[in-house]
């Protein structure tokens, strides 16, 4: 039995051939928004990176501008310091030059007292040897006066003798009898008064004596003094000179800074402007982004991408089936509704990157490969399928990327994707969207600077009408 083939009337050609025309124009506009979208991510993604240089460029200049504000406050600081050293240095200089000129002239009274009590020990010992002599004379007058003695009482003597014939002789005797006892008398008095002279002399030589040598102790000790001094001034005079250097060498750096922090200022200033300028791009081109995507959207959903049209429906499946385990999981009490849609994430010690354990974690870890695993064999182009809460929480993995975490932080951010929070742009807005379906393009970050692109392709979960994430897909890109 055959099947009678419509023939399409004259009328109905027009509207194939335009149908045709359609779709192959969706197509080529799907096409070209895909192509368009994967330049702009690019070109967002490195943006964002200049974004991000920027800002720690901006940091360090700020940091640099504050320190050279800083370096311009702490060398005025040691500026006015060193003025003070310089001056009080001086002082010291001047002090010291004025207490070695006042050791010199002590040292010259020194030397003079000296020199005099020098002579004067010279002169004590000749007065003390004259006084020896006027001793020994005066022992000779006495000797004299005892002679005369002598003969004045033999003298009378012989007058007495001579009775009236003698009584003349005998005053001439008499007379000279009491001079020789005054002379006798005042031979002693000479004779103590000399010894006690000399014995004052004597010790005042010996006085001298010790003086002398005490005056030489002094001028010795005023020349080891000056000595000192004179080097305390050579010191002084060094420090002076040095803290002027100094000085003049702060003062220099002091402008140089004064002039570097300004500079710096506009450096930041041109900086904070570029780096604004960048941002801006980077939000305009996030936008631009947005707008070929959902141009790309909207072409998949006029039929204009049949490709793509096959992961959707996946998608959407899956994330049908994850609804219905969640909801049999609630019907069954394998979970409560609060701990499934509870948001408090509990990081996990030593994890880097860090990750994060939710109420409903080992849940998922239990019910989700089931889904979430088979899809990978679909196409060679899936890299992979797993689900986000609403804050890009990624519970369970695939197995290929849920290792344990090693001590390399690259390897880990690679290979150790499970319990992590992906809340960037692409991985909020797969969370958050609630629309049927939604594609994406972006740069997937693998850690170590690696970045892959990706066209992510996700579906809303709802369960019992709240919606709990979504079902995210990574695709390779057409080649």
């Amino acid at each position: 039995m055959s099947i009678p083939v419509p023939i399409p009337s004259d009328a109905e050609v027009p509207f194939v051939e335009r149908h045709r025309t359609t779709r192959a124009g969706l197509q080529r506009l799907g096409s070209l928004a895909e192509t368009t979208g994967q330049c702009i991510v690019k070109l967002s993604a490195n943006l964002h990176q200049i974004d991000l240089d920027a800002g720690a460029q901006l940091q360090i200049v700020d940091q640099i501008a504050g320190e050279a504000y800083a370096l311009t406050e702490a060398t005025q600081v040691m500026t006015d310091g060193l003025h003070t050293v310089t001056h009080a240095t001086t002082h010291a200089l001047t002090t010291v030059e004025s207490s070695i000129d006042t050791l010199k002239q002590t040292a010259k009274r020194s030397k003079d007292v000296a020199k005099w009590v020098g002579n004067l020990e010279e002169v004590l010992t000749s007065v003390e040897c004259t006084l020896t002599q006027v001793n020994n004379a005066n022992l000779k007058i006495a000797g004299i006066a005892k002679q005369v003695n002598i003969l004045a009482v033999n003298a009378r003597i012989e007058a007495a003798r001579a009775g009236n014939a003698g009584r003349g002789f005998a005053v001439v005797a008499e007379a000279i009898n009491a001079l020789s006892k005054q002379t006798t008398l005042a031979a002693n008095d000479v004779r103590d008064s000399t010894l006690t002279l000399k014995g004052a002399i004597s010790d005042l030589r010996t006085d001298a004596h010790d003086i002398s040598g005490s005056a030489q102790q002094v001028l010795n000790d005023a020349a080891d003094v000056d000595d000192a001094l004179t080097h305390i001034n050579q010191d002084v005079r060094a420090a002076v000179t040095g803290t002027e250097q100094l000085t003049e060498t702060v003062v220099g750096v002091a402008t140089a800074a004064g002039h570097f922090a300004p500079a710096c200022a506009g450096l930041k200033q041109a900086l904070t402007a570029t780096a604004q300028g960048v941002h801006n791009a980077n939000h305009r081109a996030e936008e631009i982004v947005d707008i070929s995507e959902n141009a790309m959207q909207l072409s998949v959903e006029l039929g204009g991408d049949l490709a793509d049209a096959a992961f959707i429906e996946i998608i959407q499946d899956g994330a049908a089936q994850i609804a219905a385990l969640f909801e049999a999981g609630l019907d069954n009490s394998q979970i409560s509704e609060r701990d499934l849609f509870d948001r408090t994430y509990t990081p996990i010690a030593g994890t880097r990157p860090p990750q994060v354990l939710a109420p409903f974690t080992r849940y998922t870890d239990n019910v989700l490969p089931a889904v979430q695993d088979p899809i990978l064999d679909m196409s060679d182009r899936i890299i992979f399928c797993a689900a986000v809460d609403v804050n890009g929480y990624l519970p369970t993995h695939n197995k290929a990327f849920s290792a344990p975490q090693g001590e390399d932080e690259v390897w880990n951010a690679a290979h150790c994707r499970n319990r992590r929070i992906f809340d960037d742009r692409v991985g909020l807005k797969s969370g958050k969207n609630t629309a049927p379906f939604l594609m994406q393009t972006y740069l997937r970050d693998m850690g170590g600077g690696q970045h892959v692109l990706m066209k992510d392709v996700s579906a809303p979960i709802m369960v019992r009408g709240r919606h709990w994430g979504g079902l995210r897909m990574g695709l390779k890109p057409r080649s």
